[in-house]
């Protein structure tokens, strides 16, 4: 049987990773984050979940990890296509740095994306992602 609250955590694991590439979260992305749970039928317990992870400013490449740990015994699910739409406009909507480090962090949410796209199509078995 699949553990939905340990999916609701995930979520908003994967969420504050991509939040935190650049090392900080941005009033922008915390406004995309507020917008894209404000209707999802979870997003009050996705964003309780963020919240604990900004609190406690964990590891990112641990949380990384443990996320597509728990996706993997989870198996598919359709949620996961809310969450890339999510990270997707999250990584978006990053701004306030220079140029450097938005090559670098551009880079970073890029590989975090499709490794991720990645990891989901091997757990849900697809391969037709948008």
């Amino acid at each position: 049987m699949k553990n939905t609250a340990k999916l609701i955590e995930a979520l908003g694991e994967l969420i504050y990773v991509v939040a935190m590439a650049d090392g900080s979260i941005q009033k922008e992305e915390l406004e995309v984050i507020d917008k894209k749970l404000a209707d999802h039928k979870w997003g009050e317990d996705i964003k309780w979940s963020f919240d604990y992870e900004v609190k406690n400013n964990n590891s990112v490449e641990d949380l990384y990890k443990k996320v597509i740990s728990y996706c993997e015994m989870h198996g598919p699910d359709p949620e996961y296509n809310f969450l890339l739409e999510v990270v997707e406009e999250v990584a978006k909507a990053s701004n306030g740095i220079d140029s450097d480090e938005q090559q670098k962090m551009d880079g970073f949410i890029s590989d975090l994306r499709k490794e991720f796209k990645k990891d989901i199509e091997r757990i849900n078995g697809r391969k037709n992602w948008k």
